[in-house]
Formats: structure tokens, C-alpha cells, sequence
């Protein structure tokens, strides 16, 4: 492994904001940290980049223990949410300002600085200050600026957070191509799971300064370990009385459920009252509908509890109030410890009438 901590404690007080972590990261990747706000994801990259001191545990990087290295020896690029470009220095200034720190000669910073404004798409703004750039071009300079001595690591603390929807949608497609063409271990903070889903190779999802889950986003989002996952991973509906709904029976010990949109469909009665599916669905009202751009998303009422559905474009939008027919394909069940995943009995058995 290129990055590895082990069994890594740091308190601020009385809060734990890091729980015996443990983790490895191979060379090359681009690893998410995904979190809810104070889950201990930036205090891992912090004490990753050296800017934190962990109480106890050991962290290295090439397998060189780094626990007593100053972060200006530990090969490391650091992009910040809030940019922390300097105003008074022009984008060429702000880029060049760890090579000549480094006291590399003015040729090597011009072409250095050229190359990377090239690299993030900005040639020709190398003039400009900050504060005549937009929130997504102050990015690309903090990157530029990160990559200028050439960092054996790049670290990214929530790059997108202070940039609109649109733009930082880009930015996702933008960052993951640029780090494929330089092929440089990063690991960026996000409480935003699209982000980390979109962008990784790997995501480490922390929960109250505890690793819950690594792994490939596919595979968590198919596959989530624990109850925290589970609930937070996807748009989740938290159920009791699980075993009241057609198809499903209590898992001994499992006394709640999640079910996600995409484990229903969402069905409008034929006009002879029938449907395919129909002694494995339940009778639903349409409690409200949304617009969300490229589906429909859909609340049901189904008389226990309110799901939410999506339907495709192209199918006729429902309307609050109609009458619908729910079919639940799988759910999660978990106890405080782990998931399960319990598919309808009724889909698994084939004990389904096609009417």
C-alpha cells in the first residue's frame, strides 16, 4: 500500500474525531472520504498532510513512517475548500509561489506555470487576480498551484463546496480527467455521495470518527456492510414492521429496514383493475409527485408506511391522489451491527400470477 494508517486515535477534548482508523490506499488512486459533517473525514486528511498530530497510531506513506515529518517533507499537495489563494498575487504569482519557494530558476517556473495552466484549461489568464476569477477557475488555480512542485500526493478538502450545482458537476468530470492524465494519488473530502460515487476509484466512508465501509462505489452502494451505509448511502426510507409488507418475513434479530427508490416499481392500474405481478404488490395512493429532471420521483402511500419511486420520462406522469400498485423487489434489513439483503419471496419463489 502507498498510504497506510493504523490504528490512528485523535481527540479535540471530549470529542473523538478519530476512532482506532485504519486504512490503505495504493499508488495512482483517487480515493473519496465520504462523510456526514463532523464524521472525522477532513481530521484523516489533515493528519494525513501533516497539519494535524494524531494521539496515538502510525502513518505511512511508501512505508516510510511519517508520524514526526513536517508537512513541508512529506511530498504533498494541499487544495483547500476555501481556495486560500493569495489576493494581492496574480494566478502566474499564486501557481509559481511553491517553486520559488523551492528556489527553482525562473525558466523552470515560467514553463512549470505554462504547462499547468495548459493542464487545467486557464492559458492566457495568468494576469488575473482571484478576485477577477470565477469560484470555478479559483479552483483550477488552487490545483495548479497544489501541482507545481510536484507532489508525490494530492489532498483536497471538499474542493467543490463553494461552487454552484452546474459548475461543480463539471468540475467532477474535469478533476477526474486531470488526475488521469497525471496519474497522481489523491484523496478528496466530500459529504456529498453523488461526488464520491461519480469521482472514486475507492470511497472510505466515515461515521463519528469510525472507518464504516471501504470499497469501490458499486460495491457499496450494492453491497453496504453496516446499518450507517445502509441508511446513508442512496435515498433511503428507514421502515419498522418490515414483515407486514407482501413478499417479506422478519430476519430474527433484524427489527429494522431500508428500502431505496430503485427497489420499487410503480404500476397504474390497467383499466380492468389487473397487473402483471399483482399477489406480490401492494395497493398504493400517490401522495405527491416531483419533477427532478430526468425522472419522475414518486410518493406512495401504501396504508403502513409513504415509499418514494421514480418513474421514467417517458412514461405519463401520476397524479397526487391516484390509485397505483407498488412492487417492492428486495429491502436491507440490519441490527446495530450489519445488513442483510432479503429479496421478495414472492419474486425469488416464482409464486407470481401473471394475469
Amino acid at each position: 500500500m502507498y498510504i497506510r494508517l493504523e490504528h490512528i486515535n485523535k481527540s479535540f477534548g471530549s470529542m473523538k474525531a478519530s476512532d482506532d482508523v485504519s486504512f490503505g490506499i495504493e499508488k495512482g488512486r483517487l480515493i473519496g472520504l465520504l462523510g456526514p459533517s463532523g464524521s472525522g473525514k477532513t481530521t484523516i486528511l489533515r493528519m494525513i498532510a501533516g497539519l494535524e498530530k494524531q494521539d496515538s497510531g502510525d502513518i505511512f506513506i511508501e512505508d516510510k513512517l511519517v508520524n514526526d515529518l513536517p508537512s513541508s517533507k512529506r511530498g504533498i499537495g494541499f487544495v483547500f475548500q476555501s481556495y486560500a489563494l493569495f489576493p494581492y498575487l496574480n494566478v502566474y504569482s499564486n501557481i509559481a509561489y511553491g517553486l520559488k519557494i523551492q528556489k527553482k530558476d525562473k525558466a523552470f517556473i515560467d514553463n512549470r506555470v505554462k504547462e499547468l495552466l495548459e493542464l487545467v484549461g486557464l492559458p492566457g489568464l495568468e494576469k488575473r487576480y482571484p478576485d477577477q476569477l470565477s469560484g470555478g477557475q479559483r479552483q483550477r488555480v488552487a490545483l495548479a498551484r497544489a501541482l507545481a512542485p510536484n507532489p508525490e500526493l494530492l489532498l483536497l478538502d471538499e474542493p467543490f463546496a463553494a461552487i454552484d450545482a452546474k459548475v461543480r458537476k463539471e468540475l467532477r468530470t474535469w478533476l477526474r480527467e486531470t488526475i488521469d492524465k497525471i496519474g497522481i494519488t489523491s484523496i478528496f473530502v466530500t459529504h456529498d455521495q453523488d461526488e464520491a460515487i461519480e469521482v472514486a476509484d475507492e470511497i472510505i466512508i466515515t461515521n463519528n470518527g469510525r472507518v464504516e465501509q471501504t470499497g469501490a462505489p458499486d460495491k457499496i452502494y450494492l453491497n453496504p456492510k453496516t446499518p450507517f451505509v445502509a441508511q446513508f448511502i442512496g435515498q433511503s426510507t428507514v421502515i419498522e414492521h418490515y414483515s407486514r409488507l407482501k413478499g417479506f418475513e422478519h430476519v430474527k434479530g433484524k427489527h429494522k429496514a431500508v428500502i431505496r427508490p430503485e427497489f420499487i416499481e410503480i404500476h397504474k392500474f390497467t383499466d380492468n383493475g389487473h397487473h402483471d405481478f399483482e399477489t406480490a404488490m401492494e395497493d398504493g395512493t400517490v401522495a405527491d409527485v416531483s419533477f427532478r429532471g430526468s425522472a419522475y420521483e414518486v410518493k406512495v402511500d401504501i396504508g403502513t408506511l409513504v415509499l418514494t419511486g421514480r418513474m421514467p420520462l417517458g412514461s405519463e406522469a401520476p397524479k397526487k391522489g391516484d390509485k397505483v400498485k407498488v412492487l417492492i423487489r428486495q429491502l436491507y434489513t440490519f441490527d446495530d451491527s450489519s445488513t442483510e439483503i432479503v429479496g421478495n419471496s414472492a419474486l425469488v419463489s416464482g409464486e407470481v400470477y401473471y394475469i
